[in-house]
């Protein structure tokens, strides 16, 4: 009888110890995006049925906060742009990149109020350019300077998050504002702003979804299904510009041209992580390490993942 007994303790024990390991597992995939991003494609696309409630969304406003997020162990994951990946990488971030993305850079761009002075890159020397720190928007500033043979302090940046920017470049109290889609798309349209330097040619075009370290061991069947979904959104968003700018332009209360502008402008596409994607995120490195901006030596493949590369080609086939 002690002996049975003894038995029912241990496998009530064991029961016990289990239990946490099988609600971590059934917690939901603590997932950040920017408004309109990644929930809206893939909710657009029907990607989420059958997954969106195995996910918890948490919104923000631009990617630097959002990597803060990681960083804080707050969420699992979240798509950013390769500036601000990279900028939290080289402060410690336990990130990785499981998936790129590629766009075209012309909603990456310099702008300027239709009634500026301002016709080239050279005329703002010395002005000031509102942006995110570390944003892909502060990239394309010092890209174009690099480019232009122009010094990389020859403008005076003001640092600000999107909505403050947006007022500061209203306002007048700065002369130009780096930024990206859809605000680009927004400005040109509604108030006829005028882009002084876009980044084509220039940036590589590459976003990144970034997954901490610990959620890459202890997540990676969500991870995974997450990016499938992902691709396939993404792929058939670019199939479909028209009727998702009117869906998106309903859902985030702005104008569908606007909306479509941006869609067929980007092609934004999600990509595995291969040697094309290191080396474009290795000259980001080396930007930002010239511009004094990153102090210490990194190499782009210590911060990319391609062991998802089966994942994101699985939904680029529609698996």
């Amino acid at each position: 009888m002690s002996a049975m007994i003894g038995r029912r303790l241990l496998l009530a024990g064991a029961g016990i110890l289990a239990a946490p390991r099988l609600l971590r597992a059934q917690a939901p995939l603590r997932v950040g995006d920017q408004r309109g991003n990644a929930r809206a494609v893939m909710e657009a696309s029907g990607q989420l049925a059958g997954f969106g409630e195995r996910i918890a969304w948490s919104e923000f406003p631009a990617a630097a906060p959002l990597v803060e997020a990681l960083n804080a162990g707050a969420i699992d994951t979240g798509l950013v742009g390769d500036a601000p990946f990279t900028f939290g990488a080289a402060a410690g971030v336990p990130i990785k990149a499981i998936a790129a993305t590629r766009e075209n850079r012309g909603g990456l761009a310099i702008i300027v109020p239709k009634e500026s002075p301002v016709q080239s890159l050279a005329d703002l020397k010395g002005k000031r350019v509102a942006t995110g720190r570390g944003s892909i928007g502060h990239q394309v500033v010092l890209a174009a300077l690099e480019a232009a043979g122009l010094p990389l302090d020859a403008v005076r940046f003001v640092f600000l998050l999107p909505a403050d920017a947006k007022a500061a470049y209203t306002s007048g109290a700065v002369e130009a504002w780096a930024t990206w889609e859809p605000y680009v798309s927004q400005e040109e349209l509604l108030s006829g702003a005028r882009i002084v330097a876009d980044g084509q040619g220039i940036t590589p075009g590459l976003g990144f979804q970034a997954a901490r370290t610990d959620a890459i061991a202890a997540r990676r069947p969500e991870l995974a299904e997450f990016v499938r979904r992902l691709a396939a959104a993404r792929q058939w968003a670019n199939a479909n510009a028209p009727g998702y700018a009117q869906t998106w332009s309903g859902l985030m209360n702005v104008p569908a041209p606007v909306a479509q502008r941006w869609f067929e402008r980007a092609g934004t596409r999600v990509v595995p992580i291969d040697d094309g994607v290191a080396a474009d995120e290795q000259r980001n490195i080396d930007l930002y390490t010239r511009a004094r901006l990153v102090r210490t030596r990194i190499e782009a493949r210590d911060l990319l993942d391609a062991s998802f590369n089966e994942a994101v080609a699985a939904g680029l086939r529609g698996a």
